[in-house]
């Protein structure tokens, strides 16, 4: 039942009570001393919070992607991940039997240009008592990101690509970790010479147990020599249909972010050009994708979940993209201005396969991949952090021109902060980093108060409370979060968006912490600061409300309305976050 417009929503009032009382125990405000809040609710006097005020920011790290979000459960499906040069390094995968009766080793005899690289699996037992293999078969398996979680009844989606001159007697199976328990199976079968060629097969495993520790196995009894490339195992149940793992999109559903912005962070530049994200290498068939190494993050990509699929999450979330482009620099190198133009055409490229339509040159191959109709890219961040490296405010103009020469409507976001940005070197929005210590982020809840009220807009667009007092995500640190939030807020009219990071840690692999979700093969939850979010999740495009604290100078807070779009009512929201003591 809604509650009545500009009456408080008690459920809400309950929780904040809650938040303030933990920061009381926490901090504690001096013995008998009182504060005193006055909110003034009434219309005229609220100022409209922007419509994108809070987002999230995704990054490639912590295997957030691969193993997490993006829910291929095979690790390494296409064998790249060791190198062009062959033989050649195919972690995770592990063979069934031993070397006197199974031999692998990649070579480049696929028939993706783009991944050239196969495994070769010759079976030298066979189905004759003298040379019979073990029971069961030999050949390969893959133990997914630190295991599949395979569900009951679940259905899995199998691709696989396969060539052999031989007979062919595969089965492949979804099993135990140990490889006995059997799951779910099904059997290839063919003739001398069908596979002759390559040939790619599809079938769907359904699983009649379940285990959150299993694995892929492809096992054979017959002799023979199979090849094998762009093994895929997916949940058929995924987020809206688009291969994201389910539970964890719905996590950031639920926060209601008004924009998405990807893909990384330092992952766009890398420690190399050579393995930087390249938006163009991550679109098309993901068969044709040559994946990379994250090379500042230390993992493999297949790039499954590449720009298309951003853009996509996006459109899913209801959130506007903000693409965060590689601007010719890592965090080793820089290609000059004098040579950066290919880079500049190549973003262009990348905002016509956003945008275009479907018959230009790249907006066809955006509908090709099943989506003629434009994503709505506005946003477009020039670099990461990069305002100090040589050649980045010359490169920069040249971005920006060609830019706005084809796309006016697009806002630029430039990594220079406020001072270096004028009429000769402008910019829609200022990138703006905030990592610090709880204590310190508390004080930042004043950080914008008395910048200049004109252009450009501010995007904070990656804070954290960092250290010891942060740990793997605690109270206090989110507590700190909220009151520097409770400053964007009333700073929104030169604050324009703002977003957290790290959004995603996957528990077997964490470079980064804190982080605002945690998970691994079957199991998530959200850490302090992801909940702290939810009370933030209704103030895009709200109307914040004239409010003082009297008598005590160490509290943050604000007071929103907003309408809910469920049941057509007008609330308000009050938050209130003690700072210290």
């Amino acid at each position: 039942m809604g509650v009545p417009r500009w009456c408080l929503d008690c459920r809400l009032f309950h929780v904040l009570v809650l938040v303030c009382t933990l920061c009381q125990v926490l901090f504690g405000p001096a013995a008998g001393q009182t504060a005193h809040l006055s909110v003034d609710a009434s219309p005229q006097n609220g100022q409209m919070i922007p419509e994108k005020m809070f987002g999230i920011f995704f990054e490639e790290l912590n295997h957030a992607g691969a193993g997490g979000l993006w829910a291929e459960l095979v690790s390494n499906r296409g064998f790249e991940a060791g190198g062009i040069n062959t033989p050649s390094n195919i972690d995770p995968w592990l063979i069934i039997g031993d070397e006197s009766n199974i031999i692998v080793a990649t070579d480049r005899s696929s028939c993706f240009a783009n991944n050239p690289i196969a495994l070769r699996m010759e079976v030298l037992c066979g189905a004759s008592a003298t040379n019979a293999c073990p029971s069961g078969g030999v050949g390969i398996y893959n133990p997914g990101y630190w295991g599949m979680n395979i569900e009951k009844s679940k259905v899995y989606k199998v691709i696989m690509y396969i060539r052999s001159s031989d007979e062919v007697d595969l089965t492949v199976s979804l099993t135990s970790s140990d490889g006995l328990q059997n799951l779910a199976a099904y059997t290839i079968t063919a003739n001398k010479g069908d596979f002759a060629e390559w040939r790619k097969v599809e079938f769907d495993l359904q699983s009649s147990e379940r285990n959150t520790n299993s694995r892929l196995q492809l096992t054979t009894t017959k002799n023979g020599i199979i090849w094998f490339d762009q093994v895929s195992v997916m949940p058929s149940d995924t987020y809206k249909g688009h291969s994201f793992r389910k539970d964890l999109a719905s996590m950031l559903a639920n926060l209601k972010p008004r924009f998405l912005k990807f893909p990384g962070g330092d992952y766009v530049m890398g420690n190399y050009l050579l393995n930087a994200f390249r938006w163009s290498e991550t679109v098309g068939p993901w068969e044709e994708r040559p994946g990379h190494f994250n090379d500042v993050w230390g993992y493999w990509t297949d790039d499954g979940l590449g720009f298309f699929e951003f853009l996509q999450l996006a459109e899913d979330l209801g959130a506007c993209p903000v693409w965060v482009v590689n601007d010719g620099a890592s965090r080793n190198e820089q290609v000059p201005s004098a040579t950066i133009a290919a880079f500049v055409k190549d973003v262009v490229n990348g905002i016509e396969f956003a945008r275009g339509g479907p018959e230009t040159t790249w907006g066809s191959v955006r509908a090709a991949m099943g989506h003629p109709e434009p994503f709505q890219l506005y946003y477009i961040s020039i670099g990461n952090q990069e305002c100090s490296m040589q050649y980045y405010k010359e490169k920069y103009m040249k971005f920006y021109s060609a830019i706005k020469a084809s796309y006016p409507d697009i806002k630029i976001i430039s990594s220079c902060d406020r001072s270096s940005i004028s009429p000769v070197n402008p910019a829609d929005l200022y990138d703006v980093h905030v990592y610090t210590s709880s204590g310190d982020m508390f004080s930042k809840t004043r950080m914008f108060d008395n910048i200049p009220r004109s252009e450009p807009k501010v995007f904070v667009s990656e804070y954290a409370v960092t250290g010891n007092d942060a740990g793997r995500g605690t109270l206090v640190a989110a507590l700190a979060e909220a009151a520097f939030l409770i400053g964007l807020e009333r700073n929104s009219d030169v604050v324009d968006m703002a977003s957290c990071a790290p959004l995603f840690v996957n528990d077997n692999d964490r470079r980064f912490n804190p982080d605002a979700i945690v998970f691994n093969s079957w199991q998530h939850y959200g850490c302090p600061n992801y909940w702290m979010l939810h009370f933030f999740k209704d103030s895009s495009g709200a109307t914040l409300h004239p409010s003082t604290i009297q008598n005590y100078d160490q509290v943050a807070a604000s007071a929103i309305t907003w309408e809910n779009s469920n049941d057509g009512n007008t609330y308000l929201k009050i938050k209130v976050f003690l700072l210290s003591h």
